[in-house]
């Protein structure tokens, strides 16, 4: 697998000679997710961000894959069926990155769901997501619905309905697609921005990209080019001319994270705000996270920031929701702030923008794929590639004409599946141990890595050759292991986006941060200066994510 950082040079002059099927321009997982479609059908793919891969919208969602339970409310029918049977896809292609999550909908007087509603709905969603008979809906009595959740408000509880969402790491979720992809023979690039289209007889032929780590710039020729940049795709429509009657309209979602011993939360929460939306309180690794805020967005699409009247806001749901919990903006350890890309049609009412995803073909051939969700990135690549394999079926030797993608594991998930996963964890913390490595901890790395951990175990029983690092096996481990085989470039890249650490570890980044830029300058020789501004980065990044370095006024809901 040609995937390591150190390897990127020579990476990028192997696609500068030649003309490629299909040019991807995105690295999300809606772009992943095209890759490996496209190159388990026979196109020969190339894969281009700007960012690291995942920087945008794919490490900033929910990190749920959801069916879509609200959109039962709105009588999308067809949506709930699809979401809901793609989540039992993604699931069992990947069980290490995605696991099933039991969640309580607390039904009260006046609330968005009363309980008859929500028991023929989750009925009817049942039926409609093909919801396995083990993770099928309960009802559940004001007592039942205490004893799962007694935090909750007590007041008006009417009772709850349980059922089964799926958790995921959105960002390990696209890394590990993007992976399996370039096992496949795609070639994928970070920090590789597309300035701008080639084009030949009024039709799209290639990019111009330039090298955002060395400036360098060159151009890469194309049969067929597609736009999955999300936030990004009007830009690149209107430099096609091709923005038209739909646009997309930009909705900023907010996270927080909370220590239990602050928010002691056992029980995944679906909950009802004062304004009639729903907002998720999760636990996950100790902590609990609470979002989403869904306002409209127009500042920079690069950084989008948590603000003070978001953390406000989410608080106030979370005093509202659980009264016994009193919490101020110091016990906000972590938070962020992502993008929906969202369809808007000239002349329509703001309310009628659309969630679901589209494609449209401009008249020079560019493909843009817009809108969607996490969940269904599998199906819309499915559906991209259709439609690229119908118009290059002449110029393209393709070897399957059908999506091969539903059964087939990403990056780390060959562990016999969903029921084969606990086995695989089992067998795995044995070997880790023998570490001296906690139980916790080995738990957490087989969950990261999947059938991966065995080059993990490898690279660990290597380590006491390197002298002088200062980290224990498992984390030399981990860095080595990310620049290798998953294409690290900073520091940013592996405290975000391969492990996850600055939401959910905050105090893990601390410790770690120094030792771990110290083995990246080792390994990629980088001067005084790379070394300060990829440092810098990261202490910028740990500032975003700390909502207490970014406001001026403290926030107390009391």
């Amino acid at each position: 697998m040609n995937f390591s950082g150190k390897k990127r040079s020579e990476i990028i002059k192997s696609i500068q000679k030649k003309e490629i099927d299909l040019l991807i321009i995105g690295g999300g997982i809606t772009g992943a997710g095209i890759a490996l479609d496209a190159t388990t059908r026979g196109f020969e793919t190339v894969l281009f961000d700007m960012q690291d891969f995942a920087e945008g919208t794919s490490s900033r969602s929910t990190k749920l894959i959801h069916g879509g339970l609200r959109y039962l409310k709105q009588f999308e029918i067809k949506l709930v069926s699809e979401v809901g049977k793609e989540r039992a896809i993604v699931y069992e292609n990947g069980p290490h990155v995605t696991s099933p999550e039991w969640m309580l909908l607390p039904i009260h007087k006046g609330g968005s769901f009363g309980k008859f509603t929500t028991s023929i709905g989750l009925r009817v969603y049942d039926f409609l997501a093909g919801v396995k008979k083990t993770e099928r809906r309960k009802m559940l009595s004001v007592k039942e619905t205490i004893e799962k959740a007694p935090l909750i408000k007590r007041e008006g509880l009417l009772g709850g309905g349980y059922y089964v969402e799926y958790r995921t790491d959105d960002a390990r979720l696209t890394i590990e697609v993007i992976k399996k992809s370039v096992e496949k023979g795609v070639t994928a690039l970070n920090y590789t921005k597309v300035e701008s289209l080639i084009y030949e007889n009024g039709k799209v032929k290639g990019v111009n990209v330039i090298d955002m780590l060395t400036q360098e710039q060159y151009a890469v020729y194309g049969k067929n080019v597609v736009n999955a940049t999300g936030p990004w795709g009007d830009a690149l429509r209107e430099q096609d001319q091709s923005l038209r009657k739909k646009t997309l309209r930009l909705t900023k979602g907010v996270h927080i994270v909370i220590d239990q011993k602050n928010f002691p939360l056992k029980q995944a929460i679906y909950y009802d705000t004062k304004d009639g939306r729903m907002v998720f309180a999760i636990p996950r690794d100790g902590k609990t996270y609470v979002g989403t805020t869904d306002t409209f967005y127009k500042e920079d699409i690069s950084t989008p920031t948590v603000t003070k009247e978001d953390c406000t806001y989410l608080l106030q749901t979370i005093h509202d929701m659980f009264p016994s919990i009193r919490l101020s903006e110091d016990e906000v350890e972590s938070s962020w702030a992502g993008l929906r890309p969202l369809i808007h049609e000239e002349g329509k009412d703001p309310s009628e923008i659309s969630r679901k995803d589209e494609i449209w073909k401009s008249d020079s051939g560019l493909i843009t794929i817009a809108g969607g969700k996490l969940t269904g990135y599998r199906k819309m690549a499915e559906m991209v590639v259709d439609q690229l394999a119908s118009l290059s079926k002449d110029e393209i030797k393709i070897i399957n004409k059908r999506s091969q993608t539903k059964n087939l594991a990403i990056s780390g998930g060959d562990v016999g599946g969903s029921q084969g996963f606990n086995a695989f964890q089992t067998e795995q913390v044995t070997k880790l141990v023998e570490f001296n490595l906690d139980k916790e901890v080995a738990m957490k790395l087989v969950r990261l890595y999947g059938s991966n951990i065995t080059e993990i175990i490898r690279m660990m029983d290597e380590v006491p050759k390197i002298r002088g690092v200062g980290m224990p096996p498992y984390i030399i481990a981990m860095i080595r292991y990310s620049i290798e085989c998953e294409m690290t470039i900073k520091p940013v890249d592996f405290f975000i986006r391969r492990t996850g650490a600055i939401y959910f570890d905050y105090e893990w980044v601390q410790k770690w941060k120094q030792p771990v830029i110290r083995y990246m300058v080792s390994y990629y020789k980088w001067s005084r200066e790379t070394k300060q501004c990829y440092e810098s980065e990261l202490e910028k990044a740990l500032e975003l994510a700390a909502l207490t370095q970014k406001m001026d006024k403290r926030i107390n809901i009391r």
